[in-house]
């Protein structure tokens, strides 16, 4: 609906850059072989000690540089000069010179015999992923090679992720979150529905779990608070925003069918109708034909002026500080988090987090002029050490544990923090350099996330839900049915738009059901059984 023929020109870009990454993949595996990585000797430096990471013993008196390429052009490639960096440098020997770029930059590293020493990408299911056996080195046998305690920081349940048909894994991404994880509590959710403490208390404090509530409620609002847009939501742009998946987990869509396969949760009926309420929500006049243009710029600029009575949000501590300046300046009007709409059919929600995939995923390449040093690089991010630096800093230069052992900034870090961001982020850095962060280190310290969450995060206790066996599903790029699957994507982000801008229950039917016979006419089967491979596939990895 929103797609004009700038994004239908910036799509074909991007698909004919995969299928450039992809053939130059190919190309690059024919130049260089097969594993076919640096190898150096650290005879006369360090013994191999699995219970002592090797940057502590490796005596290497030179300096090693090292190149790390991140596919991403806003990443901050400074080096040295703030707390983190400067600390990782003077611990590991190690200098960085990081590239950056997007997959067109990419493309001329696998083109080129120049490639960098390291490697970071955001999407486990390209081609350069999935073929990384060819161009990157085994992470389980450096480990073996020149630093073991790598595999006693690694968490097994990301290495079994990672592992190739070969049986090596070469990649490990942050934010991987295990079973583990999920059932440690130290998590949070990153989802809720939110509504402001002042238009809650002014209603009565409602309830809005059913549909016929939650469309009561809102035209209360717009009658009562003519100036605020009744309900909001995450940009949507090409995707569908916080009212796809994350509607289908906060009602708890379930993830697979009583059999354990595949189960199309666009298509579930308690979805189905909470998506017809939303249509009558919007025929009502309380959802605003602007939400589904705003970009994500329009819509933070919403919440930092209050202008949504309530939200269902994704995201939330990336949308933290949008919250916290809106709370700063309306006390009591704050946002809270509240129960919302619930499943019709009685299912507890199912919140997602970050899944055993996570973000960023790091490789060792074959061109690596220091294997050594780059597993020790790895296993010192991984580590206890590594993620109190990235998270805190320095104890006592920057930090400090309290009576009761929580973390907490130095004041006057405590300060940059709140009133100079630009400085903080160029001086201490804190909380951004993690190529492997994991959010189990944010319980340790109440200032990992701002006030704004918190209440957001307890109200999202004992809701998460792992998705592991519905992560990475989509058919190998350039198959018959990963095609399919983009058109039947683009489909659904137009379908669940029109579905909810229905004039009328006949036409959202109609919606419906042209979307249904899409399914039909385009390999939906043949997609199915992709998905059901991979789900079994996830299942193994996983001894789920």
């Amino acid at each position: 609906m929103f797609y004009g023929n700038g994004s239908k020109s910036k799509k074909s870009f991007m698909l004919f850059s995969v299928v450039m990454i992809f053939a130059l993949v190919l190309s690059a595996c024919g130049k260089s072989g097969s594993n076919e990585g640096t190898k150096v000797s650290i005879e006369d430096r360090y013994e191999l000690d699995a219970n002592t990471p090797a940057w502590k013993l490796d005596n290497k008196e030179e300096t090693t540089k090292l190149t790390w390429y991140v596919n991403a052009d806003w990443w901050n490639n400074d080096y040295g000069n703030d707390v983190v960096t400067k600390k990782i440098k003077e611990d590991l020997n190690i200098d960085i010179k990081f590239l950056t770029g997007d997959d067109t930059k990419l493309n001329t590293f696998f083109a080129g015999d120049d490639m960098p020493d390291l490697i970071t990408v955001f999407d486990a299911n390209s081609a350069l992923v999935q073929k990384a056996s060819t161009w990157a080195m085994p992470l389980n046998e450096l480990a073996e090679q020149y630093d073991p305690y790598f595999l006693q920081v690694a968490a097994k349940d990301t290495m079994n992720w990672f592992q190739q048909e070969d049986g090596n894994t070469y990649g490990y991404s942050n934010y991987s979150n295990t079973q583990e994880d999920y059932e440690s509590g130290t998590i949070a959710a990153k989802a809720a529905f939110i509504i402001r403490k002042d238009v809650y208390e002014a209603l009565g404090q409602p309830s809005m779990g059913t549909p016929e509530e939650f469309q009561a409620v809102l035209l209360q609002i717009k009658t009562k608070f003519p100036a605020l847009l009744p309900f909001g939501f995450n940009s949507i742009g090409t995707g569908t925003g916080s009212l796809g998946d994350v509607f289908q987990d906060f009602i708890g869509v379930p993830l697979s069918d009583e059999n354990g396969q595949f189960y199309n949760r666009n298509l579930d009926s308690d979805y189905l109708t909470w998506l017809s309420t939303l249509n009558k929500v919007y025929r009502d006049g309380s959802i605003s034909d602007d939400s589904f243009a705003d970009d994500a710029v329009a819509f933070e600029e919403k919440i930092k002026s209050g202008k949504y009575a309530t939200m269902l949000i994704e995201g939330t501590p990336n949308q933290g500080g949008n919250l916290q300046i809106f709370n700063s300046a309306n006390p009591g009007k704050e946002y809270i988090a509240i129960d919302g709409p619930q499943s019709t059919v009685g299912n507890s929600p199912t919140l997602n987090q970050s899944g055993v995939t996570g973000w960023m995923i790091n490789f060792i390449t074959n061109s690596n002029i220091e294997p050594a040093k780059s597993i020790q690089l790895f296993t010192y991010l991984l580590s206890e050490e590594g993620q109190m630096l990235m998270n805190y800093g320095i104890e006592g230069e920057t930090y400090q544990y309290t009576a009761d052992g929580k973390v907490e900034l130095l004041p006057e870090v405590k300060e940059i923090q709140v009133s100079n961001a630009d400085k903080f982020k160029k001086e201490y850095r804190l909380g951004e350099f993690m190529f492997f962060g994991h959010d189990k280190h944010k319980v340790l310290s109440e200032d990992a996330f701002p006030e704004s969450v918190k209440q957001l995060q307890e109200w999202g206790k004992g809701k998460l839900v792992p998705h592991f066996i519905i992560e990475n599903l989509s058919p190998e790029q350039g198959t018959p049915e990963a095609r399919s699957l983009s058109a039947i994507n683009t489909q659904w982000n137009t379908t669940l738009v029109s579905l909810i801008r229905s004039k009328d229950v006949a036409t959202f039917d109609t919606v419906l059901h042209q979307y249904e016979v899409f399914l039909s006419d385009n390999k939906w089967d043949a997609i199915l059984k992709v998905y059901n491979e991979k789900m079994a596939r996830n299942k193994e990895k996983l001894g789920l």
